[in-house]
């Protein structure tokens, strides 16, 4: 289970190296001009080492964090996926959740609360559908410009760090610091859009422990981040069955517990169009 379908449907800062440079050294300390060009280039090369260090730090970050999960031939290998589990909102709603993915990008999503279901729906091509009861509007609606132009990476079930160059994904390595008294990994991807994410692995066995972003929230952008935690193996492949979410400094906060994760389940392709709402029963039909 992946932060990116689910966050959406319910829905920065790294250290610089400094050089104390000190007073101006007197004359009779200043070298040759030679010497002084030998300094000028030996601290140009200093300069230029964290660049190439970094570099090579989140290539072997992102492989390790692949082999964690399972290893690339095996996320490959899945065809599809069904996640279902429980949700709950810090407006204390709760409710229920089913996430459906299909190869090439396909998603179908339902929540229920109080007996009311929110259908999303990609076909993995360029539509998407949304039917969602508690809006004014409550007939299937096409999915926004702004809700497409990420679809991609929702219901991309492979992840972001899988292929992320061919994906037009930028990776970089930030830091190495702590989270909840954990040694971590920061990375920074850039995706094709110019969206910046950040990724936190655990040091010790390469989890992804938490993301944060921005998400857009109607007209407003808002700082999100995902913890991640109580992962367990299915069919040899990782996956946290636990995902802690919402916007620091605001109510919107909300728990995703999966109960049940459904590798390479037979889904029909019909699931990934148009949904067609429900209709109420005849009043024949009650009697």
């Amino acid at each position: 289970m992946r932060e990116p379908p689910l966050a959406t449907n319910l829905t920065w800062s790294a250290s610089t190296s400094r050089m104390n440079l000190g007073a101006a050294p007197s004359p009779g300390q200043i070298a040759s001009e030679s010497q002084m060009k030998t300094r000028l280039l030996s601290i140009a090369v200093l300069f230029l080492l964290p660049l190439t260090a970094a570099a090579q730090t989140a290539e072997e970050i992102v492989k390790k964090a692949l082999e964690a999960r399972g290893g690339v031939e095996k996320i490959k290998a899945v065809r599809s996926e069904r996640v279902s589990g429980h949700v709950s909102f810090s407006q204390s709603m709760e409710g229920t959740f089913v996430v459906e993915l299909k190869r090439p990008l396909k998603m179908h999503v339902e929540i229920t609360i109080e007996g009311q279901k929110i259908i999303r729906v990609y076909d993995g091509k360029s539509s998407g559908w949304m039917v969602n009861p508690f809006l004014e509007t409550k007939e299937v609606q096409p999915l926004s410009p702004d809700d497409l132009k990420n679809i991609s990476d929702e219901s991309d079930f492979d992840g972001p760090l899988v292929d992320y160059k061919s994906k037009g994904n930028q990776i970089e390595f930030v830091s190495k610091e702590s989270l909840d008294d954990k040694p971590v990994y920061r990375l920074k991807l850039t995706n094709k859009n110019g969206d910046v994410r950040f990724y936190f692995f655990d040091a010790s066995s390469y989890l992804l422990l938490k993301w944060e972003g921005i998400r857009k929230s109607g007209e407003q952008e808002l700082p999100w981040e995902s913890f991640f935690s109580d992962f367990h193996e299915v069919q040899e492949l990782k996956f946290p069955f636990r995902i802690d979410q919402g916007s620091p400094g605001t109510e919107l906060k909300q728990t995703l517990i999966a109960e049940k994760i459904e590798l390479n389940p037979q889904i029909e392709d019909s699931r990934f169009t148009k949904p067609v709402p429900a209709t109420p029963a005849s009043p024949a039909a009650t009697k």
